[in-house]
């Protein structure tokens, strides 16, 4: 069997537990927090890597981002990926869920073949899980969500399980693209030689005008964006509050309190 010529969807994100947002914008402020990977997709590159080691094939990972998003596409390479393609352009910036997915299916479009497009099940700063099905839609290929096993793949089909609270079983043809959850598998960790070989690897950079065959500058980033974040507001956060009843009524006072909770219910 011949390999599979395998995508990979990646996005580095901020450390969420410490980013900070712009309320001003209803924008991340990126620069606030350390960048990584975004945890799930590390999963869909795992099981990239793992269908082109029994199988064989090539594994090529996508990312749209700022210039700094390559340290990201390194990790990839080092951890077995064959080539790194980062969709970077200011005219890219502020894209929602489908102005990003029009980039990456018009990046993937330029590849020029494929046989499975492999992502994590959603990113940490977004959460929408949107951006998969969307470029799934736009290439015409079927998709499958929250993927928690692959069961089979041959030249023609693979075969899933979807964690949709219940688990079903699918089969798709292919081409196609899979969103994967944690559960799939455990992501290797790259050597030290392979982390200095990906430092020396090159990044192959795209702009708008690389993907203008497939889909026109005015329909990505902020202008090619269907919504719009009007508001953005932090909610404070509560804590648990304590209080102290003495004197003779104390008791009385404490019964009343639980009470009035009880008839609340």
């Amino acid at each position: 069997m011949e390999g599979f010529r395998i995508v990979v969807l990646i996005k580095q994100v901020p450390d969420i537990e410490k980013v900070r947002f712009d309320v001003e914008t209803g924008r991340v402020d990126r620069s606030s927090a350390p960048a990584e990977t975004n945890p799930f997709d590390l999963n869909a590159l795992e099981a990239a890597l793992q269908i082109k080691e029994r199988c064989g094939g090539t594994v090529t990972v996508i990312s749209m981002g700022p210039r700094q998003a390559e340290s990201s596409l390194k990790d990839a390479i080092a951890r077995g990926a064959d080539r790194a393609i980062l969709l970077t352009d200011p005219r890219l910036a502020g894209a929602d869920t489908i102005a990003t997915a029009r980039a990456l299916a018009a990046a993937i479009k330029k590849l020029g073949g494929f046989d499975l497009i492999l992502c994590g099940e959603k990113t940490v700063d977004g959460d929408t899980g949107q951006v998969g099905p969307e470029v799934a839609e736009l290439l015409g290929i079927p998709h499958a969500a929250y993927v928690c096993e692959l069961r089979e793949i041959s030249r023609d089909r693979v075969v899933v399980v979807s964690d949709m609270g219940d688990k079903y079983l699918y089969e798709l043809e292919l081409p196609a693209l899979l969103t994967v959850t944690r559960e799939l598998n455990t992501p290797r960790l790259p050597t030290l030689k392979d982390l200095l070989r990906a430092k020396r690897a090159g990044i192959e950079v795209w702009t708008a005008d690389d993907l203008s065959e497939h889909v026109p500058a005015n329909m990505l980033g902020y202008q090619g964006s269907r919504t719009r974040v009007v508001k953005v507001v932090i909610p404070s956060a509560e804590h648990r509050k304590g209080i102290i009843y003495r004197g003779e009524d104390a008791v009385e006072k404490i019964a009343e309190i639980l009470l009035s909770e009880v008839a609340a219910i």
